[in-house]
């Protein structure tokens, strides 16, 4: 599927934390060097967090989507889930 500059990506997902709550996830498009956090709600200690983000790229080029939860106490998860992905012009 071609993706291109400018159009939305849709991504969707499941994260867990184990036997932690998850009170946030995080997304990084830059290979880990940055994050940003985007709060959950309603998440117990039993049971993951879906998600849904949508991405806009400025540039052609790969990408590399890293997704993680971080817990209550504000720990990131070691668990990194990752999506590759191209955009064209």
């Amino acid at each position: 599927m071609a993706h291109r500059v400018g159009e939305p990506l849709e991504f969707d997902g499941y994260v867990d934390d184990f036997e932690h709550n998850v009170s946030a996830m995080q997304f990084s498009l830059d290979g880990g060097a940055t994050w940003t956090t985007y709060p959950t709600s309603g998440a117990v200690i039993d049971k993951g967090v879906n998600w849904h983000f949508v991405y806009r790229p400025e540039r052609p080029g790969r990408y590399l989507l890293k997704v993680r939860a971080v817990d209550g106490a504000g720990a990131a998860s070691d668990i990194v889930a990752e999506y590759a992905f191209e955009v064209e012009r």
